[in-house]
């Protein structure tokens, strides 16, 4: 788990290719470069692309981009927000981004911009996530490249990849909760209107109804994130939501890719991990408030989960979190 710089920000560069499809930028710059009130920057964004001027969209408009590849040997992370044409990089391109990785830079890649990463060759022998519309082309041009068309994202460390739209969100959320804590991160997605923290291996397909819909779990979701300090259970949320347990896991695999357990667990842990960050509690009662029952559960589910234990947690995001 990487530890958060002392005082410097970490820098973050989006490299852009025409035509650049907005939406997957915009993804980029909302998480790491929106300036926020409440919440004090930790990241210096900055956009760039091969020959710097204009630089047309998929939206109809051009964009005057500033900076160019040298600028992507000074960046922490590289952004690779989709590319929209089959046409090959240039080797300049290609050169700059295997020297940034070759110099610790990590890579991520949002939807389409898994092909920049592959083509780089930054992908061989790797599991990769892309769009689910995408992943049979992906896998058809880079047969080294191990596509999986389910999941949200993968995390490789120095390199992740995210699928299309929304899990691209969840792709960088994720990765501002390695850099800089849950607390932190739950303060930008509450400023987005975000919903909870999603894991990379939920599925892309599912779909969660708005919470006025019948069988929309929502409701029963925002219940039981209120009371995770009660002995709550997979019965427990089934009759809540007045199905049984095995309806209720089938509408959690429909509408999360995830079982009522696995989800009530990740709630517990993330509320553990603010807790840790934001607060002197001791383990035991954290591990209270958060309904793991006991400071043994708490560190042998958190090394599970995070692959680290609670003390070593706090001493990594303490400080970030009351910066």
């Amino acid at each position: 788990m990487p530890t958060p710089a002392s005082d410097a920000p970490h820098r973050i560069a989006a490299l852009v290719h025409p035509p650049q499809s907005t939406f997957e930028l915009g993804i980029a710059a909302e998480v790491f470069g929106a300036q926020r009130a409440g919440a004090e920057p930790r990241y210096a964004f900055w956009v760039a692309t091969e020959h710097p001027g204009p630089v047309d969209t998929q939206a109809g408009y051009a964009m005057h981009i500033e900076h160019g590849l040298d600028s992507l040997r000074r960046a922490d992370t590289i952004v690779l927000p989709g590319k929209q044409t089959p046409a090959p990089l240039s080797s300049g391109v290609l050169a700059a981004l295997r020297a940034a990785h070759r110099d610790g830079a990590r890579i991520i890649s949002l939807c389409s911009g898994a092909f920049i990463l592959a083509e780089a060759g930054l992908l061989d022998g790797r599991r990769a996530a892309t769009h689910w519309r995408l992943a049979a082309e992906l896998a058809r041009r880079f047969p080294a490249v191990v596509v999986d068309s389910d999941v949200l994202y993968v995390d490789h460390g120095d390199v992740a990849t995210s699928a299309g739209s929304g899990a691209a969100l969840d792709l960088c959320l994720h990765l501002v909760r390695k850099d800089f804590g849950a607390a932190y991160a739950d303060r930008i997605a509450r400023h987005m209107v975000m919903p909870p923290h999603r894991e990379g291996g939920q599925l892309q397909y599912a779909a969660t109804p708005p919470p006025g819909v019948p069988d929309s779990l929502a409701p029963l979701l925002d219940w039981a994130a209120e009371r995770l300090a009660e002995p709550l259970s997979v019965a427990t949320l089934a009759a809540r939501a007045g199905v049984s347990p095995r309806t209720l896991a089938r509408r959690f695999a429909e509408q999360l890719g995830t079982g009522p357990g696995q989800w009530l667990l990740a709630r517990r842990i993330a509320a553990a991990q603010a807790l840790l960050e934001e607060t002197d509690l001791p383990v035991e009662a954290v591990a209270a408030r958060t309904g793991l029952s006991s400071a043994t559960n708490l560190r042998r589910r958190f090394h599970r989960a995070l692959r680290t234990t609670p003390a070593a947690y706090r001493r990594t995001f303490r400080r970030s979190a009351t910066v």
